[in-house]
């Protein structure tokens, strides 16, 4: 099949199977540009239930940009703790500065774009979610799902084509939140087939090789965290959010022999999110 042809019966069949009832997030109550930008930060590689409370907690705290704009990046690296990827809190730190400056969220792709770490996915739903534009959004969920309709890998230049195929005029919204529970409730990794409203269209439909693995944008399972270097960084980061340490437990603190250690203390002062002082190892002020 092609999306061209049967673009209006794969919406309306999605629209009718999950407008209804999509999953009831609270982020998805809001228009703030901010909440809804913490809201795809946080769920970035990370579940749900492990995002909510802490969504409510983070925007308690800093609930405009210019309230995480004006603390200490440390702060807002402690606030983010237990989270993962601390990565994610900093350049959401910087762009709440940069928001601050200008005034405001912009309201284009590129002026998107433009915000510190913000990629081609947030910038697109940051559109979609916060200013309700029909644009596509694509993440692992929309991903899988499009691939196995069309039954074949995708790049990412043919993923997201498919994708703004079949954005309905006025309900860019409703359409992309739809696509991603249809994901993540029926075409999991491992589908429900007989359960979705586009077996009848769907070009894979759970039989023979699935398209969806090795397509882009479609995430893969990550390696054990248990004895990663994710960890290690982890349990440094955790101890410095009660305040700075000796620079020589370093390597007890995370559980590595010293070089090992030290390797990962560089990479994280590379991005600003440690820093080395006469001996001592604290956050960022």
């Amino acid at each position: 099949m092609t999306l061209d042809a049967q673009a209006r019966e794969v919406t309306g069949a999605v629209l009718a199977w999950c407008a209804p009832q999509l999953r009831d997030l609270p982020w998805r109550r809001t228009r703030d540009p901010w909440a809804v930008l913490v809201s795809e930060v946080m769920l970035q590689q990370t579940q749900v239930a492990r995002v909510l409370p802490r969504w409510f907690e983070f925007l308690d705290t800093y609930p405009t940009p210019e309230a995480c704009a004006a603390a200490p990046l440390g702060d807002v690296l402690r606030q983010w703790q237990g989270l993962g990827y601390p990565r994610r809190a900093r350049n959401l730190h910087a762009t709440a500065q940069r928001v601050t400056e200008v005034g405001g969220f912009p309201t284009t792709l590129d002026g998107l774009l433009a915000l510190p770490g913000i990629g081609p996915y947030t910038a697109r739903a940051l559109l979609a979610f916060a200013f309700e534009a029909d644009v596509a959004v694509v993440d692992t969920n929309i991903a899988r799902v499009l691939a196995r309709l069309l039954g074949r890998r995708l790049t990412s230049r043919q993923v997201q084509a498919a994708a703004d195929e079949l954005v309905p005029t006025g309900d860019g919204w409703v359409w992309n939140q739809a696509l991603m529970d249809l994901g993540a409730v029926l075409c999991r990794p491992v589908p429900r087939c007989c359960e979705c409203p586009l077996v009848a269209m769907c070009a894979y439909a759970g039989i023979g090789d699935d398209p969806a693995v090795g397509s882009a944008s479609v995430s893969v399972r990550q390696a054990p965290y248990e004895g990663s270097d994710r960890q290690a960084r982890g349990r440094l980061l955790a101890a410095l959010g009660r305040g700075p340490i000796s620079t020589s437990s370093v390597a007890e603190v995370m559980h590595r022999t010293p070089a090992a250690a030290q390797v990962l203390v560089d990479a994280l002062g590379a991005e600003g999110r440690v820093t080395c002082t006469a001996g001592t190892l604290p956050l960022p002020g």
